[in-house]
Order: structure tokens, then sequence, then C-alpha cells
């Protein structure tokens, strides 16, 4: 029986041989991980056994380069993986400590609170439920919180979509409302933002939703998002390896799921940063 495909996606990763940096398509499966060079190719260009591994994260061993994770291998092997933004990042991570977690356990790698496990009825539209969320005027309020010293841009506290499914009579109590909500977020519609709801989704609560003010939330990528930008990938690119200054800084670049790659530069490190969410956030919420 094939290995179950957990996610994939493009990163790009570092070279084992020269510190060269290039996209590749990574598919996370329940044993290893396979890189190709295209999304499109059959055959994997590489495969990392995850039974012994360890992960790293963040990874600060390239200081120019933001949201890095690192994966040793048994064989003391090192492999070097940048996403393009924070919370792509912590999806990867988390999602590969949960695989590594599972072999040392002799456990299936599955995600809690699947249609299935939770019982939810066949009738329930997550999909249509997840636009009424987004509704400007009458769904969920996106909000920019903080906590610890940090600010959560956009977000939403777990409370808060409970009492929106029960005050718009999605759900009957909120009990209902928990399981409507981790259906949610097992579906990606809805990602953990901030520790507590991130160690929940890794199992370290009850439910991996937390009907909790202190708990927050944004919403995902939408699956009814255009044609034009699906299977897009941005991140930033080293345009000089010698850290010396030259015309070709600040520069990022954008591969359409046609393998099609720009580069554009932005004036300042900042302007690029806010350029690549900005791509982002359209990507996920499909404009």
């Amino acid at each position: 029986m094939e290995p179950k495909r957990i996610r994939e996606g493009y990163l790009v990763k570092r070279g084992s041989m020269f510190n060269t940096w290039k996209p590749m398509w990574v598919v996370l499966l329940e044993d290893g991980i396979e890189f190709y060079k295209k999304k499109s190719d059959n055959s994997p260009k590489g495969m990392i056994p995850l039974k012994g591994s360890t992960l790293t994260s963040p990874c600060q061993d390239f200081g120019k380069r933001m949201f890095v994770f690192k994966i040793t291998t048994t064989k003391q092997q090192d492999h070097f993986f940048q996403a393009a933004f924070l919370e792509e990042r912590d999806a990867w991570v988390r999602d590969i400590k949960k695989a590594i977690k599972c072999i040392e356990g002799g456990q299936k790698f599955a995600r809690k609170s699947t249609r299935r496990s939770i019982r939810l009825p066949e009738t329930t539209d997550l999909g249509a439920l997840y636009l009424s969320m987004k509704d400007t005027e009458k769904g969920v309020k996106e909000l920019n919180l903080e906590k610890d010293k940090k600010i959560f841009n956009h977000c939403f506290t777990g409370n808060c979509v409970i009492d929106w499914l029960v005050s718009n009579k999605s759900v009957r109590n909120r009990q209902e409302g928990l399981v409507i909500a981790s259906s949610l977020l097992n579906e990606g519609y809805l990602q953990p933002a901030g520790d507590l709801s991130k160690n929940a989704v890794d199992g370290t609560a009850e439910n991996p939703f937390l009907d909790n003010p202190d708990a927050f939330y944004y919403f995902g990528e939408d699956p009814l998002g255009t044609i034009r930008l699906r299977g897009c990938v941005v991140t930033s690119v080293e345009s000089n390896p010698d850290g010396k200054k030259s015309e070709e800084e600040n520069l990022f670049e954008i591969i359409t799921a046609d393998e099609v790659h720009y580069f554009l530069q932005a004036a300042t490190p900042k302007e690029r940063t806010e350029w690549i969410k900005a791509i982002q956030a359209a990507f996920r919420t499909g404009k």
C-alpha cells in the first residue's frame, strides 16, 4: 500500500553539495519526504526518511533567510527548507513533527476530528459556512490581537467563532459549535495562530479547536480561489550570497502552477516581506 500523502507544495530547498537554494515540489508522506524538481515530474529528485530524524525550527543557520527549518536524518545529514511565510513554515513543521511521532509510536498519521470521526452531518456544507464566516458585514470580525508582546494581524479568537456559530443558528449549542469549528480547522478553512491554538492542533489539548478568548485563529486558504493563483508559490530570493550590496537586492520569486517563474524586486527588505504576505493573503482568499 502506497504511503499516504499528508502535505505537498512548493518550498525552497538548499542543495546538498553547494550553497544554492532552488524551489522544489515537496511531498510529505507518512514515512518520508520526497522532493521533485517540478510538480509535474513523476520521479522524485530525492527522498528523506523520517524514521529517527529530528526537526529544528526555527533554523537560524542562514541569517538572511527567513522561515527556514532543518531536518537531520539518522545519518546526520542536514536538509534545509525555506517557506514563504511564517504560517506556511509552521504548518509544515507541525505535520512533519506529527509524522515522526507517529512513526516512533507505530501509529498511522491521522488528523484529529475528521468528518467521519466527529460524526459531522453529511448535510453540513463547510465551504458555504466558511464563506458566510468571511462575509465582511455579517461574518466573524478580523482583528489585530496582541498576546505576549506579539501582534497577530487579521485574526479572531476561538470563543468568537463559537459565538458566531451559535448566534448565526449554524449550531444548537457551544459543544456542537466545537465539532463544526474543529472540522473547519481540520479541513484548512481555519488556521491556528499563536502557541495555545497550535499546541491544541498538535494534540496537547482534548479538542483541536479551543473555545477560548486566548486562542487565536485566522482564515485559511479559500478552496474556491481563482485558477490563476491556485498552486502558486512566493518566496524571497537571496540575490548575493556573499552579503555584498548589489542592484539585485530584495528580490522575490513567484512560481505559477504552470511552472512559470517570475522574479520581482522591492525597494526595501520590509517592502519585500509586505509584498510576499500580500500575495499570499490574496492566494489564501482566492482574490
